[in-house]
């Protein structure tokens, strides 16, 4: 199935702002709250996720069709890597380290932030090195 590319960069806009909360407060809470949102997009596909709902109802009808599409696997893989970030980040809050919280957190702001302003998406890039480098069946 293939997406609107400009979904997965909305999605990284709102990310980016969620945690730089996170940053600015030190709420564990919200960024167990990004983690659920990823864990959504990785898990169920990206038709699911929050803030693509988001982009498909109110922002898509404003833009029209997309020039291009891109395959889902790539964005969707990128999910589950900021979903393991923010993961190890929020169990980190939970037992108290929040610096580690916080690092943790600053980790998937800057792949958000990249993928939100440059469209470098980080994960995406992973999904396809790995791709390249894994052994044919």
């Amino acid at each position: 199935m293939n997406i609107d590319p400009r979904g997965p960069r909305f999605a990284a806009a709102i990310t980016t702002v969620v945690l730089a909360i996170v940053l600015i407060t030190g709420s564990g809470w919200l960024l167990f709250a990004q983690t659920l949102v990823f864990a959504i997009g990785a898990l169920a596909g990206l038709r699911y996720a929050p803030y693509g709902f988001l982009y498909r109802h109110l922002v898509r009808p404003r833009l029209g069709p997309p020039s291009r599409t891109e395959a889902q696997a790539p964005p969707r893989f990128a999910q589950g890597v900021g979903m393991l970030i923010a993961g190890i980040g929020s169990i980190a809050f939970a037992v108290g380290a929040t610096t580690a919280g916080l690092a943790f957190a600053a980790l998937a702001l800057a792949a958000a932030f990249l993928n939100a302003v440059f469209d470098l998406c980080l994960g995406c890039h992973m999904y396809l090195l790995i791709q390249r480098i894994r052994p044919a069946d």
